[in-house]
């Protein structure tokens, strides 16, 4: 399994944008396909975007697409969501999920190891 820990999280204001991280530790991590999901209080854990283990294939929630951008580099075992034009209902806490298939997947469960969580925070 591979270990991961997300930074970037913090507190802007609406319309502007952040940057987060995933750091992957543990051997091949160019074999996993990744996710960033979020959760907000007393909300389930949603997709926002997922990335195939070669970076080919992306996806995104619906009410992300245009505004978010999901990449990885696998020579530095690093996944980052780049969010621009943030809304107040962004906020949550924004986990990265990675699973051993390989394959990318909406479903939280499909993934084997989650980080603990950055917290994402956008005023009105």
């Amino acid at each position: 399994q591979v270990q991961l820990v997300e930074s970037g999280g913090g507190l802007v204001q609406a319309g502007g944008s952040l940057r987060l991280s995933c750091a992957a530790s543990g051997r091949s991590f160019s074999s996993y396909g990744m996710g960033w999901f979020r959760r907000t209080p007393g909300e389930v854990r949603e997709v926002v975007a997922s990335i195939s283990s070669g970076g080919s294939s992306t996806a995104y929630a619906h009410f992300v697409k245009g505004r978010f951008t999901i990449s990885r580099d696998n020579a530095k075992n690093m996944v980052y969501l780049q969010m621009n034009s943030l809304k107040p209902e962004d906020t949550a806490v924004y986990y990265c999920a990675a699973s051993r298939t390989g394959d990318h997947y909406s479903t939280a469960t499909l993934y084997d190891s989650w980080g603990r969580g950055t917290q994402v925070t956008v005023s009105s």
